[in-house]
């Protein structure tokens, strides 16, 4: 059983030369605020996208743009640390079963793209956005405190835990 995602914007394949051209996708509040949610975010004041889709070599391309305003709890402190996300994307849509056979190896460069399975009839392209921003938010995000209120709570810093760490201690008695 599938449930259908928060920002969902499906595409039928048998309708890719109307999204030739580019489209924009807009999330309403609730669709924002539930994807708030699934992310653990404490604000996402906005998610849109422009992209284009293309067919080639039998997969399907999106290559679009997407800008997000949203606030992540910092890792040390839980206050909100905003960050607005901007930034082109490169998706291949492939039918479920169809990407490399298991076993087969695969030589990755920088221009390859994002691969996402689809059912062959149908992609969602607001799924597809949503989980862009996903991975180009900050992957752990820290307030500008967030430094003294580690070194109050008794938190060494990477330098303070280094293998040379010791060693740097032993110079100041000298």
């Amino acid at each position: 059983m599938s449930t259908t995602p928060e920002f969902s914007r499906p595409v039928r394949v048998d309708q890719l030369a109307r999204h030739a051209q580019p489209v924009t996708i807009t999330a309403d509040a609730a669709e924002r605020e539930a994807l708030a949610r699934r992310f653990h975010l404490l604000a996402l004041d906005r998610l849109e996208a422009d992209y284009a889709l293309s067919e080639e070599n039998g997969a399907i391309y999106a290559r679009g743009r997407v800008r997000a305003d949203l606030a992540q709890p910092c890792v040390a402190t839980g206050v909100a640390v905003p960050e607005r996300v901007d930034t082109d994307f490169l998706l291949r849509f492939v039918r479920e079963g169809e990407d490399a056979p298991e076993g087969d190896e695969l030589e990755l460069d920088a221009e390859d793209c994002d691969t996402i399975g689809y059912d062959g009839l149908v992609l969602d392209m607001g799924e597809a956005v949503a989980e862009t921003v996903a991975l180009a938010m900050t992957p752990y995000p820290r307030a500008p405190e967030a430094d003294s209120v580690l070194r109050e709570a008794g938190v060494l810093s990477e330098e303070q835990t280094s293998p040379f760490a010791a060693l740097l201690s032993l110079k100041d008695k000298k």
